[in-house]
């Protein structure tokens, strides 16, 4: 398939519906180990992680088609509408936040139980380093630590 470009920019608070849905709908198409009372746990939590966050999306005349999120040189969240996977979205919004920093650390979490995820992190160059048995918020979903090496 025919990647594109896409411009980047920087998620205002209007974006945040529009993420808040694209986000939903990568978990229920990646996240099959989720019941559904936990992503309503996690759907709670989703305004404040944001207003903590440097969040870049990706949008195109229909709406938002993926977002990035950091702190520092840590990932804390990459999402893209499963309409659009496939598409080099993941890699451009990537290759944006790493751009702002080339030396630095980067460093991301992602589920044990979502081995997408993780294939993507590895392809671009992620390794792991360490592993949790208990998510950030103590649920036993399983965290693989990954850092880039390049």
């Amino acid at each position: 398939m025919k990647h594109s470009k896409h411009s980047i920019r920087t998620a205002l608070l209007s974006d945040h519906p529009e993420l808040f849905r694209v986000w939903e709908s990568a978990v229920r198409a990646t996240h099959h180990f989720l019941a559904e009372e936990d992503i309503v746990f996690f759907r709670a939590m989703l305004p404040q992680a944001f207003s903590l966050l440097d969040v870049q999306m990706i949008n195109d005349r229909d709406g938002a088609l993926g977002f990035i999120g950091t702190h520092g040189h840590r990932i804390e969240a990459l999402f893209v509408d499963p309409g659009h996977h496939g598409q080099g979205i993941g890699r451009q919004l990537l290759d944006h936040v790493i751009a702002t920093a080339p030396g630095a650390a980067w460093e991301v979490d992602v589920n044990e139980q979502n081995p997408q995820a993780a294939g993507f992190y590895e392809h671009y160059g992620f390794r792991q380093v360490g592993r949790s048995a208990l998510d950030s918020s103590g649920r036993p979903f399983p965290l693989l630590h990954l850092a880039l090496k390049r």
